[in-house]
């Protein structure tokens, strides 16, 4: 996943939350995440924690991802049940290779990659990146992100380039440079270590408009569960709608009780970066709720990624996703 904490380097683990009381009826769910616990995962853990996936007859456990983990590939091989997929570029290349999997709902209305820039720079707007000498990225963002890019505003140039290695040493040595992460998670890190409040620069508000923090299914199990499946994402939203607006401590405790490393100060830094750059609820999630995936939305970035050449001109992108458990409005009257 790109953009993840560089301070972290835990191996991927599975996390059993399961509540047990009644699980002996609830039917098991295992859910892969595509990193480390943390606030961005929070619904999840809350839904959890607090009962909510066992109010829904299920009995859910969290399989956390991490830079071991391989819960993608568990999906396909039927050992888990659903995926955390990070954005829609992942599950376009999954329909070009005949993978079959399908988005059943997008948590995050907004990606939250971003790129980061020094106060000092004089960068107001994400065009002006363009005029930096250096911008660290991964390799996975430089083929994809960077491509549209360049092809969106001018001056941007592949001689920019310059490797991220989850180290942000090269940055903060550097005044003249931008770093990718997410807008979550590393501009805490980098305040509290090179103290000062870096300049953000979202790539969902500059047009780079994809879905982010989806729950993935195989299409035979989504077409023979249909039941369960919507259980599994109404109890997450209202697990979600619990974390960002109501009294989400059993989620927070969870998560630290899953990855000690995450601590409250970086929690309380997510979840209000998440509220304050629209991240969850936002654009279809403010009629629909949220989770809601919208057609427009999915339409406009695949046209984006295809005049690119990210993705295949003639994918049929409809095939990724589909609408049938979202947008429903549940959980809308948790929302204070």
């Amino acid at each position: 996943m790109l953009g993840k904490k560089f301070f972290l380097n835990l191996g991927g683990i599975a996390v059993a939350l399961a509540m047990t009381t009644g699980a002996a009826s609830q039917e098991k769910i295992l859910f892969g995440t595509n990193w480390l616990a943390q606030a961005e995962h929070g619904g999840f853990y809350q839904a959890v924690a607090d009962g909510t996936y066992a109010k829904y007859g299920l009995d859910v456990e969290i399989v956390q991802g991490g830079p071991q983990s391989a819960n993608a590939a568990l999906l396909m091989a039927d050992k888990i049940q659903f995926y955390m997929r990070g954005n829609f570029i992942g599950a376009f290349s999954a329909v070009e290779q005949d993978i079959p999997m399908i988005e059943v709902a997008a948590i995050f209305q907004k990606d939250p990659q971003v790129f980061i820039a020094h106060p000092e720079s004089g960068l107001e707007k994400f065009e002006d990146l363009a005029k930096l000498p250096t911008i660290f990225m991964g390799k996975d963002l430089f083929t994809t992100g960077f491509q549209w890019m360049k092809a969106t505003f001018p001056g941007f140039r592949d001689e920019q380039y310059k490797p991220y290695q989850f180290n942000p040493a090269p940055f903060l040595a550097d005044k003249n440079s931008a770093q990718q992460g997410y807008v979550t998670s590393e501009p805490y890190a980098i305040e509290k270590e090179g103290g000062f409040k870096p300049k953000l620069f979202l790539f969902a508000d500059a047009g780079y408009n994809t879905p982010s923090t989806m729950i993935e299914a195989k299409i035979d199990f989504v077409n023979a569960n249909k039941d369960l499946v919507q259980r599994f994402v109404d109890a997450s939203i209202i697990g979600w709608y619990t974390y960002m607006y109501g009294d989400n401590s059993a989620g927070n405790a969870a998560i630290k009780a899953a990855n000690p490393e995450m601590t409250d100060g970086q929690i309380a830094f997510s979840i209000e970066t998440m509220k304050s750059f629209g991240l969850v609820d936002s654009g279809a999630a403010e009629t629909g709720g949220i989770g809601c995936i919208s057609d427009a939305q999915v339409k406009s970035f695949y046209d984006k990624v295809v005049s690119v050449g990210v993705v295949k001109a003639d994918l049929d992108y409809k095939k990724v996703y589909t609408t049938e458990f979202v947008c429903k409005k549940v959980g809308m009257d948790l929302k204070k």
